[in-house]
């Protein structure tokens, strides 16, 4: 494991760096963190051709966590990722997004385009909609967390799906810190996201993936593959938001060829 640092506020970030070849960044989504990548095995598949960068955005894993939303708005997050690619010596990299890590996808694509070499998207959307977060996990999320913390947290989510989480996933919302968590799920509920018409000036070559049953994001991800010049958009059969990238197998064989075909034409 290696740290980064954000320079405007001095945040700790944590990575790790896998492989040789073209940069490939990974970006979590909420309340987990970069071991999902070789968990479900994106970092084994993946490292056979890239050098894969994963992070743990800050407020999770072993980056620091700022108690106050203010430490979460949208251009801090974006400054997080160019200091790991700093700190990895790394110019241009392919970026890779689920869910929150996504969105964050679109904003540097819009504030940094010439630091990626294409985006994709999974389970992402570039807008977020007030209560997205209750309908995501449970309505009762942010008193959960303020009363009974993380295990509160993961006991309301799966109460409401009606099953066990995932070892992987279980695992990353238990270590994360509650207070830290409820700030950034406040600012990420207050962000304004990126508006359609500033889609229609991202260029890089862009792979949108959803599931069919993922449907707010199935059809933000539809809408975004319209406005965006080179962006494409796959659906992923029966998938919800929760197993967008489970199991990886599917999504590795649309993802693969995407990067491959970059890789020939360049």
């Amino acid at each position: 494991m290696a740290i980064a640092q954000n320079p405007h506020d001095g945040v700790e970030l944590a990575y790790d760096s896998v492989g040789e070849g073209t940069p490939l960044l990974l970006v979590h989504g909420s309340a987990l963190s970069k071991a999902i990548w070789r968990g479900f095995g994106y970092s084994k598949a993946l490292r056979e051709s890239y050098r894969i960068i994963t992070m743990d955005l800050r407020g999770h894993g072993r980056s620091g966590k700022p108690l106050t939303p203010e430490g979460y708005v949208m251009p801090t997050l974006v400054a997080d990722v160019l200091a790991v690619l700093d700190a990895a010596g790394v110019q241009q990299a392919h970026y890779g997004g689920y869910s929150l890590g996504a969105r964050l996808g679109f904003s540097l694509a819009l504030a940094a385009p010439e630091r990626m070499l294409s985006f994709t998207s999974l389970g992402g959307t570039f807008r977020i909609q007030p209560g997205s977060i209750g309908r995501l996990f449970f309505p009762e999320y942010d008193a959960a967390l303020g009363q009974g913390g993380m295990p509160a947290f993961v006991a309301g989510w799966e109460g409401a799906m009606g099953r066990p989480l995932d070892a992987q996933t279980r695992a990353a919302f238990l270590a994360n810190n509650a207070v830290a968590l409820r700030s950034y799920f406040a600012q990420t509920e207050a962000e304004p996201g990126v508006a359609e018409a500033d889609l229609t000036t991202i260029t890089l070559p862009t792979l949108l993936m959803a599931g069919t049953e993922d449907r707010a994001r199935w059809a933000d991800s539809r809408l975004a593959a319209e406005l965006m010049p080179r962006a494409r958009f796959m659906e992923l059969p029966g998938r919800n938001h929760g197993n967008t990238l489970i199991p990886a197998g599917p999504v590795l064989d649309e993802w693969l060829p995407f990067l491959r075909e970059l890789s020939h034409a360049s």
